[in-house]
């Protein structure tokens, strides 16, 4: 027998391609869980990125930021050297550690994207406005 805590939060099933929507310009982030969904312990998005398209840029954070490649290969900036991570690779850039992405291939690239702790997707309004308007400079 175990013990059962009340559960206060909610169970989050969604279709393929469903959750919250930030379009980016030339790619887009969809919010699976965040927030209230996880008690603001982590979040959960996909990135996905069109052929030649640019990331952030060089940044850090002090979340953790896990990347799972599911479609594509994406170039992931980590201790300063930039790697081709295809599908199926992972990366995890512990918080504090300066990172970037960005598709430098001919093929769409998606990545998903767990943030720990989470409470993320507020950042997200301001982060898909400096996508949309960024001058597009071509990646790889």
């Amino acid at each position: 027998m175990t013990d059962q805590q009340p559960v206060s939060r909610r169970p989050v099933v969604l279709a393929p391609g469903a959750g919250r929507e930030y379009p980016l310009g030339r790619g887009s982030a969809v919010f699976k869980a965040d927030g209230t969904e996880t008690a603001g312990r982590y979040s959960i998005s996909e990135w996905w990125l069109d052929p030649h398209t640019p990331g952030p840029g060089p940044h850090s954070h002090p979340e953790d930021d896990v990347f799972y490649v599911i479609e594509g290969t994406m170039s992931v900036l980590v201790d300063g050297e930039w790697v081709d991570a295809p599908k199926g690779s992972f990366v995890l850039v512990p918080g504090g550690s300066v990172h970037d992405f960005e598709n430098r291939t001919d093929e769409r690239c998606g990545a998903l994207n767990v943030s720990a702790p989470g409470d993320f997707e507020q950042h997200m309004p301001g982060i898909a406005e400096w996508f949309v308007n960024r001058p597009v400079v071509r990646a790889g």
